[in-house]
């Protein structure tokens, strides 16, 4: 399902990849069978250049599903990828140790039908989107696992009991000033 457009580093692997549900393209398509009826209705009843409207009536639906299939979501073993566009192409590429957080939501239909979106906060930047994929509880998880192996607590615990003996010292000679 990866393109050309995904350039891994040497030793990275792909852990998952998907695009947007097709259904996505659904309200483009039925815009452009809306169009060809009204140019056909109108052609028969009224005008005959209204069949002029039948040349422009495809392009909402091409439009739609290009845009479906031309996005692209990635999650490696380092870092998340998003691709989208038809003409100018938008890649996307974040490290996992910039995840600060991941949500996934369903509507109404995404909770009968099983998809949804996982939205990913990005620690120094834009939020990144993954919308419309199936199970995108099992995406949340998958990437926060992967962007939680990479982190681990800096120091020891004898330098962390340091730190918080100094903090409360602190807070006493704080609470011991006069108001």
């Amino acid at each position: 399902m990866t393109d050309d457009w995904l350039v891994l580093d040497p030793g990275e692997a792909v852990e998952w990849a998907a695009r947007p549900r097709l259904m996505r393209a659904a309200p483009a398509v039925v815009a452009s069978l809306v169009i060809a009826a009204v140019a056909l209705g109108d052609a028969a009843a009224l005008d005959p250049l209204a069949l002029v409207a039948l040349l422009v009536a495809p392009a909402p639906g091409l439009y739609g599903y290009l845009r479906v299939v031309n996005t692209r979501f990635v999650v490696t073993d380092r870092s998340v990828h998003r691709k989208r566009g038809i003409v100018g192409v938008d890649i996307r590429t974040v490290e996992l140790d910039r995840v600060q957080n991941t949500r996934s939501a369903r509507g109404v239909l995404g909770n009968a039908f099983g998809y949804g979106t996982v939205e990913i906060e990005v620690a120094g930047g834009s939020d990144l989107r993954f919308y419309d994929v199936y199970d995108p509880d099992d995406v949340r998880r998958l990437v926060e696992r992967l962007s939680g192996a990479r982190e681990s607590i800096p120091g020891t615990v004898e330098q962390w009991r340091a730190v918080r003996d100094e903090l409360r010292a602190i807070r006493r000679l704080v609470d011991a000033q006069p108001k």
